[in-house]
This record gives structure tokens, C-alpha cells and sequence, in this order.
């Protein structure tokens, strides 16, 4: 059998055993390493396999991963979400729909510091939700802006998800934090359309007035309180955008930038803080076992030599660049009804990003269009891992509120994606700007 063949049959092999409940990472681990054997010898894929773990913990660049999860993990124990609410909602405020449009900006500005669309969904689904409900919220758009909102955290900076495309496809992530930032902004602001329209298409979706009108004095009140996050988000973001620090020494800083301030403030303990690098271990620990196990996969996939055999095989056919980006999109739409967000990274960019480089894309701009994709699996039956979770959080919202709810906002997702292909420097104009 050619080896290009198995290399394909080995990402039929990995989407079955996933379906089948194995872990992501076990699928991968075992898929590259039998594969590595047959290609090559036993001896040698459990040589890979030995060797893989040592080379990357020796790699700087994974560092930074541990340093953004405990920032916001400390920064979700501060009461950051709750201030970001009460400020979104203030920025919002006289308008029909106001508490739904302050749970997306709510939800995009912890992202921006959390890193992590489930925590994010999971944090905003404690706290919006529940007042959307005393308000008389329809559940729909309750769930659904909190759910599509939770998207946003992980592609505005510092996201958890970019760093780990920046490992696979060895891209800077100062350069994919700059390349995310805008698309993220953007993404927000048609979340809000989306509310907007749906209130002015279906009023009853939501209450004329959702709170008293505020005085200017109280708005600035309520805005001024998300002073901490502000503070946090220029420390790490801005310092890495201003050439003050590498990400990794922006992601330290801001770590312990967000525990003097929990500390200072009065809104964290000892106990909290321990609690929250006990978080931290943990999730590094799964991060970096998924990413080991993806490597393995990529060695094999390099002994196939599947992705150079794609490439030629897209210069034979005369695909246009635009139509092999097309085909990817709607692959990866696909795919996002069935795989995590992750598991899509890590299994499909190895094969991938050779022939998108080929066909002349950059890829800074590519590994922003897959975040965007993957957002849209986040919240896409049947899946959609942001639903389980506010479902996990709120067990009495049925499944099927919960799909119809976020139906409205899988268009943001799709209008961005179209602005990108049509408009790539929306992507790339920020990193142009700031790294040349």
C-alpha cells in the first residue's frame, strides 16, 4: 500500500476511535505510533515516541501555555467576570436586548484574559443567564448569546487555542495574537447585530427596558470596574504588541500582575490561589499529554509524505488557491459537528498547512480562518462542547433550547469568515503594522 494511502487511512482510523469515545490524544498516540512501525519499524516508532516528550519540554515556546492558563485561572477567582458583566451591562444600558449584548462583551473581554471558551462559557452561564431569566429573557436568546459569546475567548489575545497552532505549524504567536485581535473585535460587534436584529425581528424575545435608566455618574461606576482586567490585558497583550516582552515573559508578568492585584484588592485567598494553580497543573497536564501525542502523529504523517502528496495532487487538478480554501472551510465545518476544537487542530494542520503555504497564504492568516472554523464547532450540533457546558451548568435548559438559541449566531461566525477571504488584511494588517 502507498504510503500516502495510509496516511490517509490513519485520519479515518483517528475520527472513528474518536467517535467511539477514545481521548483525542490516546487516538493520535496509538494511530501515529502503529503507523510510525508499519512505515518504518517498531524499533523506531517507540524511539519517536520516547524521544518526543524530552524534545518539547526542552521547546520555550510551550512555556507560555501554563503561565496565560494561571492568569486566568486566578483572574476567574477574582470576580473579574462579575465587574465585566456589571460594565457591559452600563455600556449597553436603555436599549431592548441591553443585558444580551453586555453577556457577549462580557464574554469577549474575559476571554481576553481567560484564554479558554468553555471557562468563558461556563463563568458568563452563572452569571447572565440566570439574570437574562429574572428579566424575562427569552431562554433562547439567553443561552444562545452566552454560548456563541463564550466563542470569542479563544481568538481574541491571549488564547490558549492560537499558542498551541503556533507549536504545530512553528508560527510566532506574538504575530497570531496581533492577527486575532482584530477578527475578534469584529466578531464581537456582529454578535451584537445579531441581537439587535433578533430583538427588532421578534420583540418578545426580550423585555422593552431590562433595568432602569442610569445616570452617567453610574455607567462610568460600572465601566471603571473592569480597571483590573484593563490593567491586565495591557501587561500581557500590550506588552507583547509594544516589544516590551517576549510572550512567555508577558504571560509570567501577567500572572503575577493578576495575583498582586487579587491580593490587593481582597478578592482572592490563599486558598483561592492554590486552588487556582491546582487548575493550572491540571489542565497544562492535558494541553501538553495532547500535544506529545499530536507531535507523534506528525512525525508519522511526515514519514507518508501525505502532505507533499496533497500538494501535488492540488497542482494536478489546477485548483484555484480561493477553491482549495473553500473546500478546507466547509471540511472543517463538517468536521467541527463531530471533533473538538483542539482534536481539529492538532490532527488536521500537519496535513493541511503544507498546501495552504504552497498555495501562497500566509500562515498567520490561515491559523486565524481555523480558529474562526473551530469556533463555529464550539456551538454546531451535535457536539458543540460551549452547549454541553452551559447544559452542565443549567441541567433544566432542554438540548433543543439550547440549538435553537445559537442557530442565529452561527452567522456571525460565517459573515467573518467570508470578510476574511475577501478582506486577508484584516488579519494580517495589525501584525504587518506591529512586527513588519
Amino acid at each position: 500500500m502507498p504510503t500516502e494511502l495510509i496516511g490517509v487511512a490513519s485520519i479515518v482510523v483517528i475520527v472513528t476511535l474518536v467517535f467511539l469515545r477514545v481521548p483525542v490524544a490516546v487516538s493520535m498516540g496509538i494511530v501515529g505510533t502503529l503507523g510510525y512501525a508499519i512505515v518504518d519499524d517498531f524499533d523506531s516508532a517507540l524511539n519517536r515516541l520516547a524521544a518526543t516528550p524530552f524534545e518539547l519540554s526542552e521547546g520555550y515556546s510551550l512555556s507560555v501555555v501554563p503561565l496565560f492558563i494561571l492568569m486566568g485561572a486566578v483572574a476567574a477567582r477574582s470576580g473579574m467576570s462579575q465587574d465585566l458583566f456589571k460594565a457591559a451591562n452600563a455600556l449597553f444600558a436603555g436599549r431592548r436586548g441591553t443585558v444580551a449584548m453586555a453577556a457577549v462583551g462580557a464574554c469577549a473581554a474575559f476571554g481576553a484574559i481567560c484564554g479558554s471558551s468553555l471557562a468563558t462559557a461556563a463563568t458568563m452561564s452563572r452569571i447572565a443567564i440566570p439574570e437574562m431569566r429574572r428579566l424575562g429573557y427569552d431562554e433562547r436568546l439567553a443561552t444562545g448569546a452566552v454560548a456563541s459569546g463564550g466563542t470569542l475567548g479563544i481568538l481574541i489575545p491571549p488564547s490558549v487555542i492560537l499558542i498551541i497552532y503556533a507549536v504545530i505549524a512553528q508560527a510566532s504567536v506574538a504575530q497570531l495574537f496581533a492577527a486575532g485581535l482584530l477578527p475578534g473585535l469584529v466578531l464581537t460587534v456582529l454578535h451584537v447585530i445579531v441581537i439587535a436584529c433578533l430583538v427588532a425581528w421578534r420583540p418578545n424575545l426580550a423585555p422593552a427596558v431590562s433595568q432602569g435608566r442610569m445616570s452617567l455618574t453610574e455607567r462610568m461606576t460600572d465601566i471603571a470596574g473592569i480597571w483590573q482586567m484593563a490593567v491586565l490585558f495591557i501587561i500581557a497583550v500590550g506588552g507583547i504588541y509594544a516589544g516590551f516582552f517576549s510572550p512567555t515573559e508577558a504571560a509570567a508578568v501577567g500572572s503575577l500582575a493578576a495575583i498582586l492585584l487579587g491580593f490587593a484588592t481582597r478578592k482572592i485567598s490563599v486558598a483561592a490561589l492554590l486552588d487556582a494553580a491546582a487548575e493550572t497543573v491540571r489542565t497544562t497536564a492535558v494541553l501538553f499529554f495532547i500535544v506529545i501525542m499530536a507531535f507523534v502523529y506528525s512525525y508519522f504523517l511526515v514519514l507518508t509524505q501525505l502532505p507533499q502528496g496533497l500538494v501535488e495532487y492540488v497542482v494536478a487538478a489546477q485548483w484555484s488557491p480561493m477553491a482549495v480554501i473553500i473546500a478546507l472551510v466547509l471540511f472543517y465545518l463538517i468536521l467541527g459537528c463531530f471533533l473538538d476544537a483542539l482534536g481539529m487542530i492538532l490532527v488536521t494542520v500537519p496535513v493541511f498547512l503544507p498546501l495552504v503555504v504552497s498555495l501562497g497564504f500566509s500562515p498567520i492568516w490561515f491559523g486565524v480562518l481555523l480558529v474562526i472554523v473551530v469556533e463555529i464547532g464550539l456551538i454546531t450540533p451535535p457536539v458543540g462542547m460551549n452547549l454541553f457546558v452551559i447544559k452542565a451548568q443549567l441541567p433544566d435548559i432542554s438540548l433543543q433550547t439550547l440549538y435553537r438559541g445559537v442557530l442565529p449566531f452561527l452567522s456571525a461566525g460565517v459573515t467573518l469568515i467570508v470578510l476574511l477571504l475577501i478582506f486577508p488584511e484584516l488579519a494580517l494588517w495589525l501584525p504587518g503594522r506591529l512586527f513588519g
